[in-house]
């Protein structure tokens, strides 16, 4: 029984989180061979705040690319 833990960061629509939860199924289902009811999703959505890279959280990198005033 595969099971597939995804992580990201949140903000997206639930219809987003669905699309991404059908084409990990079918890529799983079609790469392994496996009955599609033996596979497992969980996905995980991380605040910005909790989520970062070269040391400076998402939400930081976002803030930074904004324009002043913004």
């Amino acid at each position: 029984m595969p099971f597939i833990d995804i992580t990201i960061g949140e903000g997206r629509s639930p219809d987003t989180i669905r699309e991404l939860i059908a084409e990990l199924h079918d890529a799983t289902r079609r790469a392994l061979g496996v009955p599609g009811e033996s596979i497992r999703i969980c996905v995980r959505e991380t605040p910005l705040t909790h989520y970062a890279a070269g040391g400076r959280t998402i939400a930081e990198r976002r803030a930074a690319e904004q324009p002043p005033g913004k």
